[in-house]
């Protein structure tokens, strides 16, 4: 996991730093301003491990703001300011939105990458430690502690039945399930209820989970065996 966003509208420090980067093995996402940065963001949740931010970027939201907004949105991140100034001003202000730190311009590419390198380790460690907790499948993530399942961050209103379905076809990805497997292992070994109820409750949990239930992309139907979790390839 080495996704890093990039936010830098001076294209020659953009592309250098870009550059160094992908030389080490870093996925970049770079873009020259403000609006394009959060919306980036907020389009792929849990992409990002590292946000590398210059304050004066292009548009009407600088490098603070987005900081900020990045910043309310996730509490995991690390965050690099990047600034041509050396103001203390600059540093403290940056610190305040959520930065975790500062780097001045112009500056040696090694130092960055150390400081990207010592914040990457540390999201990592964190990342890993939440993810005990949690079962993620494409844009979907179980949590245990909370009993809550989120796409792409939002949260979905799932009955403990529904919840249960969905653990269990996260746990066996891109296997076919019979009604009888899915029946013993969500209601019990002992439960002898009808084949029709995992068809009414997948009928249900696919209104919840997916963008157009007739259309299913995720839960798909196997005729005359079952069901299968999928996760679209692209």
């Amino acid at each position: 996991m080495k996704n890093i966003l990039l936010v830098e509208d001076e294209e020659v420090i953009r592309d250098f730093i870009v550059v160094n980067l992908k030389r080490i093995g870093y996925e970049v996402t770079a873009l020259d301003n403000g609006e394009d940065a959060i919306n980036t963001f907020n389009e792929n949740p849990n992409k990002f491990q590292i946000a590398i931010l210059d304050i004066m970027i292009n548009g009407t939201k600088d490098g603070l703001e987005v900081c900020r907004e990045i910043r309310k949105k996730d509490d995991k991140i690390g965050i690099i300011m990047l600034s041509a100034k050396a103001q203390e001003m600059d540093k403290i202000s940056g610190f305040m939105m959520g930065a975790d730190d500062y780097v001045t311009k112009p500056f040696n590419p090694s130092e960055l990458i150390a400081r990207i390198d010592s914040i990457n380790r540390r999201v990592s460690m964190i990342i890993e430690e939440d993810n005990k907790d949690k079962l993620i499948s494409g844009p979907f993530i179980l949590d245990f502690k909370s009993k809550a399942v989120y796409k792409n961050g939002n949260e979905l209103d799932l009955t403990q039945i529904e919840f249960h379905i969905l653990e269990f076809f996260m746990k066996n990805p891109d296997i076919a399930k019979t009604r009888q497997e899915i029946l013993s292992n969500v209601w019990g070994d002992g439960h002898d209820g009808d084949l029709k109820t995992v068809d009414v409750n997948i009928r249900r949990l696919r209104i919840k989970i997916e963008d157009d239930p007739s259309n299913p992309e995720y839960l798909l139907t196997i005729w005359g065996h079952g069901y299968r979790w999928s996760i679209p390839k692209g």
